[in-house]
């Protein structure tokens, strides 16, 4: 059973805040492509932590394709406070990862970093890969997940980057 660590870039990161954003729909493309080919790895379960965004695009995607495919999805945030001072469209999408097969909390609330530390290791140590949107070359906070993920010995990461993305839209243009 294979269990992957979903992370990537936020729809700030991105620019990205419209659902009708033609960048969306080939981001969206690419999950799909990729969690189909995920599932015949055997991929069984994906690994949420909340965020919104990518992890929010892979969430659509998977709950579209779930029957089909057979995933269980969980959301594992790492506060319970994890999204309450978020707008009213922005509440609308953190109900979404807390409608999902397994959800948890690591803590009640932020006291201290090591807090953060230990989630981060929790996510690692208790899936089997990441199913990563980032890019080294466009660096945000996740820099420090992708260390931690490249240091952890046998972990896989599977990533979707913007030459993907790319390929994506001539293959698109041409058709």
């Amino acid at each position: 059973m294979t269990r992957a660590l979903i992370m990537g870039y936020s729809s700030f990161d991105l620019g990205v805040f419209n659902e009708k954003d033609i960048r969306l729909k080939i981001i969206k493309k690419a999950i799909r492509r990729d969690l189909e080919n995920l599932a015949e790895e055997g991929l069984k379960w994906l690994v949420f932590t909340g965020s919104l965004g990518f992890e929010s695009w892979v969430l659509d995607v998977a709950n579209e394709m779930k029957d089909e495919y057979d995933f269980s999805l969980a959301t594992i945030f790492d506060f319970e406070t994890h999204g309450g001072n978020w707008n009213e469209d922005n509440q609308m999408k953190l109900s979404q990862f807390k409608q999902v097969d397994f959800v948890k909390y690591a803590y009640p609330k932020y006291e201290n970093k090591g807090q953060l530390r230990d989630y981060q290791r929790f996510l690692l140590e208790n899936t089997d890969l990441a199913y990563f949107f980032y890019d080294p070359e466009n660096e945000t906070k996740l820099k420090f997940m992708d260390k931690l993920m490249t240091n952890q010995e046998g972990y896989r990461i599977k990533r979707l980057t913007f030459e993907d993305l790319n390929e994506l839209v001539e293959n698109f243009s041409e058709k």
